[in-house]
């Protein structure tokens, strides 16, 4: 098994998982870019060292450095967007290597919301964290031990300098889950019927509209019919 282990929540709960399930048969790729910050590195190091967790570091960032010179008005979305399906194929690549399995490292409130990049983050052959929203890795990180400096720092991508997920989102996961959670269990309900249950009309529409406009992100591609 091989995954991505990026310094944040997520990888690092599904590294803490690969080694107590596969132990000497998973492998972590720390694959920093431009934009990764020191600090991002540093904490999936460490994570590493602690739990005697097996990793390799590919860095990505003079195949970035060369897209940033070849794509000067690349925006910091394309930038971020790039760099995710690199560190995928980096991945797979290593996987072919060692007869592995791509492990993937996005939860249930990124996949519902579409946020995550097609073919990138979101590409994998399993998942064991797809099922889980958001506050329930963090619940799982705890039981899981994973450090307080991972624990404590706003969910980011990476995507460039002081990006935050929350940031981006409009709201916190705090405020999503509940709502995704509403919407799984009751998928009849329109948006009246989900502010009366007292969800904010802002975050109701905003949620609705992700979820709509990135569906395609969860679905095999479109065959056409001959």
């Amino acid at each position: 098994m091989v995954y991505g282990l990026s310094g944040g929540v997520d990888s690092a709960v599904v590294a803490l998982l690969c080694q107590r399930a596969f132990k000497d048969n998973a492998h972590a790729l720390l694959m920093p870019s431009l934009s990764t910050p020191q600090s991002a590195l540093t904490h999936a190091t460490e994570l590493c060292e602690s739990f005697n967790i097996a990793y390799s570091l590919h860095s990505i960032a003079p195949h970035h450095a060369l897209f940033k010179d070849s794509h000067k008005d690349a925006s910091l979305i394309r930038q971020g967007n790039f760099c995710a399906r690199l560190r995928m194929a980096t991945l797979y690549d290593h996987a072919l290597e060692r007869n592995a399995l791509v492990v993937g490292t996005s939860n249930k409130s990124e996949r519902l919301l579409g946020y995550g990049t097609i073919f990138g983050d979101l590409a994998c052959a399993i998942n064991p964290i797809g099922n889980l929203y958001k506050s329930q890795i963090y619940a799982l990180a705890r039981l899981l031990q994973v450090p307080e400096n991972i624990l404590n720092k706003p969910p980011s991508a990476d995507f460039y300098a002081g990006q935050s997920d929350e940031d981006e989102l409009g709201f916190s996961y705090a405020e999503i889950d509940p709502l995704l959670f509403a919407i799984e269990q009751n998928p009849h309900l329109d948006t009246n019927a989900l502010v009366a249950l007292g969800f904010a009309p802002t975050l109701v529409t905003s949620v609705q509209e992700r979820m709509a406009k990135n569906a395609f992100k969860l679905e095999m591609p479109a065959i056409c019919p001959l």
